[in-house]
């Protein structure tokens, strides 16, 4: 993969989607822009060396969610056109590499114990939850039964330290806000 910098605009993008090839479904069909199922494959040149790259942008995204090298041709000068194959394969590399960035920002912002009732005869299932809002970022700290109904639930600051012993006290505490 590389950070190759997209070009500020494509000539079919400057024109009317009749123009342009673009059907009435959004679909564009072209050897170096592709438009279809959500996402678009763009053919750039790779600007630090001779090469050429592709960047994968779903729909509404202004980022790409994937740029990587992409393949010359028979000429060894121009670009391998896209092709039916190729984009699918794109498409479900992109939509792979959003999944695990879902799941890692998920995993950031979610965290999760178990630890003993208070009368000791079950288990609950104490969840943190931050909130990563601009201005008042916080953090809910929620209590589970087995059953997944919610037993209780408070604000907490962002930085809370989610841990075993920090749930406990909680729980101890008979569900009070941590001080």
């Amino acid at each position: 993969m590389t950070d190759t910098p997209l070009p500020s605009t494509d000539a079919a993008d400057a024109l009317p989607p009749d123009e342009a090839g673009v059907d009435e479904s959004g679909t564009l069909h072209e050897a170096r822009l592709w438009r279809d199922d959500g996402w678009t494959a763009r053919v750039i040149k790779n600007e630090d060396d001779e090469g050429w790259a592709v960047a994968m942008i779903k729909d509404g995204e202004v980022e790409p969610a994937l740029v990587g090298p992409w393949t010359m041709g028979r000429n060894k000068k121009d670009p391998k056109p896209l092709d039916t194959s190729a984009f699918n394969t794109l498409v479900k590399t992109a939509s792979e590499v959003l999944r695990r960035h879902e799941q890692q920002l998920r995993a950031q912002l979610h965290k999760e114990v178990r630890v003993a009732t208070a009368d000791g005869n079950g288990e609950l299932d104490i969840t943190l939850d931050i909130v990563p809002d601009e201005d008042e970022p916080y953090a809910l700290l929620t209590a589970l039964d087995t059953f997944g109904e919610q037993l209780a639930q408070v604000q907490v600051a962002p930085n809370f330290k989610l841990s075993k012993a920090s749930a406990a006290a909680w729980v101890e505490n008979e569900f009070r806000r941590p001080g």
